[in-house]
């Protein structure tokens, strides 16, 4: 059966904010200038909202800009920020209040305690009202490219090919969708955005991009215990030495809270658990007390970006643009990128609507685009924040924090340095033989919790019946490389027990358990190897988050 194509104006792919803000401000130029546009958006969730994930504190300003009358038109920003905290853990019972004032990062005045899952949800009825047309479940597989190599659209995936490669009863083929321009809006380490990171070599000259592993889990707490709009962040205990990890506590509505861990990629000790880290921070005194008559209702994890400026690709290519964490956009000092990938694609929605204006047909290579985004607040708010990463990741726990203050609180981010932050994170592991182990305690069920009862939290479904969607590039390097040299670090770092060191008479094996991926692709950026490459799962695979 051949593929069947569809012809658009623009292909934008990813509902996240960034793919859902190009989308909307399309259409809004569209009908400020009477003319025609067609859009169409794909989504690789369920729906739209059942692979996001975010903390999340939301600065509206770029809601704001995109939607001036966003209250009147209900969007899901509910709960105002109404106390800030910044606690340093200093032990597993100890913690000292950090003043405001040196943690200039975290300063949520006029921001919301969100659901970014619903706030996309909201977000992508705007567009469809306007006339996106919006098509959720339907993983973009594959780049497509015209004779002389420019981007001409993607391809969604196959359906129905079994796990040895047949086509079951139900094979339907993908379908191509062609466009004038096609936008990358997949969030951190996109499976095609890395594609064209490769192919164009946006990345030339650049850092590598560098990211950070965060957890998310949603609780019901006990009523004298909320407070609405509550806003706590924690450093220290339990990070291991020089791993600079954060988290965070968010007071939302209806008795519940968020709470999250993150933990840099750059982590050098391959006995390290994520996962683990996160579950032993829970039973932290300051933490606990929120928690306990409490219940867990959500569970997730997903990467982030936190390089930098220094680490952002060029953007734009023959026939498209990478916008949101596709490109690297996240403010990471500040753990916010809702507002920087909405504007991101608000820009990018400007550039490609001169161009079609212009009657270009995809043959442009967007160039303005980049000229839009050096003159705006948002590259102005992440060149001021562009040293905070790499403090961290070069300087550790006590003295990065440090500089970062001096840089940020007394300089306001007008240093006239620019910090490289040259190794990539899977470089930084080293030798499992060298580093100390860690002895995690065991879950006590009622505040921390196995992996395995986390993901069902998650509700991750995959066909069985399908190819893996965890590709190892050699077979044999899992058994006969990483496991001697790190003691396999995938059957730790991957936060859904998606990898497991089995023993057998004839020796290790290394098993693949891909229905409990739930999509954050630390596998695809941490392994020491690059061997784990993620590709798509048939279409409608992975977690679906209610309201994370």
């Amino acid at each position: 059966m051949e593929r069947e194509s569809m012809e658009f104006d623009v292909v934008i792919v990813g509902a996240g904010p960034a793919g859902l803000g190009t989308a909307c401000r399309l259409m809004q130029l569209a009908q400020e200038n009477e003319k025609e546009i067609s859009v169409c958006l794909v989504e690789k969730g369920s729906e739209v909202g059942a692979h996001i994930l975010s903390g999340a504190v939301m600065d509206p300003r770029a809601m704001a800009e995109l939607f001036p009358d966003w209250k009147e038109r209900g969007a899901p920003l509910n709960v105002p920020v109404s106390e800030d905290q910044v606690l340093f853990m200093t032990s597993d019972k100890g913690a000292a209040s950090i003043p405001l004032m040196l943690a200039p990062g975290f300063h949520n005045d006029g921001n919301y305690v969100i659901s970014l899952g619903n706030v996309c949800r909201w977000l992508a009825e705007q567009a469809e009202t306007m006339g996106v047309e919006v098509y959720p479940g339907f993983a973009a597989s594959e780049i497509l490219y015209h004779d002389d190599g420019s981007v001409k659209g993607i391809a969604t995936g196959d359906m129905g090919i079994a796990a040895d490669g047949s086509h079951r009863d139900s094979y339907m083929p993908g379908m191509e969708l062609h466009a004038k321009y096609t936008v990358f809006a997949e969030g951190c380490r996109g499976h095609l955005g890395k594609q064209l990171i490769k192919k164009f070599e946006l990345d030339k000259g650049c850092d590598p991009q560098h990211y950070g592993l965060g957890f998310k889990e949603i609780w019901d707490i006990e009523p004298a215990k909320h407070k609405e709009g509550l806003v706590v962040h924690t450093t220290g205990w339990p990070a291991a030495k020089g791993t600079a990890s954060g988290s965070y506590l968010y007071h939302s509505d209806n008795n519940q809270i968020a709470i999250g861990y993150v933990v840099p990629l750059s982590y050098d000790n391959p006995h390290l658990s994520p996962f683990d880290e996160f579950q032993q921070w829970k039973q932290h005194p300051k933490i606990r007390h929120y928690l306990e008559g409490g219940t867990r209702i959500s569970y997730g994890a997903r990467a982030l970006v936190k390089g930098g400026p220094k680490s952002r690709p060029k953007m734009s290519f023959p026939g498209g643009l990478l916008v949101g964490d596709d490109a690297g956009t996240l403010n990471f000092a500040r753990i916010k990128g809702t507002h920087t990938a909405l504007k991101s694609g608000t820009l990018a929605a400007e550039t490609l609507y001169e161009a079609l204006a212009d009657g270009a047909e995809g043959k442009s290579d967007l160039n303005a685009y980049a000229k839009r985004f050096d003159t705006s607040w948002l590259n102005d708010e992440l060149h001021k924040w562009r040293n905070f990463g790499a403090y961290l990741h070069k300087f550790g726990t006590f003295i990065g924090p440090a500089l970062a203050f001096i840089d940020q609180g007394i300089f306001k981010g007008k240093l006239p340095i620019t910090l490289s932050d040259p190794i990539p994170d899977y470089e930084c592991l080293k030798p499992a033989a060298e580093m100390p182990k860690i002895d995690y305690p065991k879950p006590d069920g009622k505040i921390s919790f196995d992996k395995l009862s986390s993901v069902f939290l998650s509700n991750t479904n995959h066909e069985e019946d399908q190819p893996c969607h965890l590709t190892l590039i050699d077979p044999e390097i899992p058994i006969s490389r990483n496991l001697p040299l790190y003691d396999e670090p995938a059957q730790r770092y991957c936060p859904a027990g998606v990898y497991e060191i089995v023993e057998e008479e004839s020796g290790p094996r290394f098993q693949i358990n891909a229905q409990n991926c739930v999509h954050c692709k630390t596998c695809d950026i941490k392994d020491p190897s690059q061997n784990i490459v993620w590709v798509t799962p048939e279409g409608f695979g992975g977690p679906n988050y209610p309201n994370m």
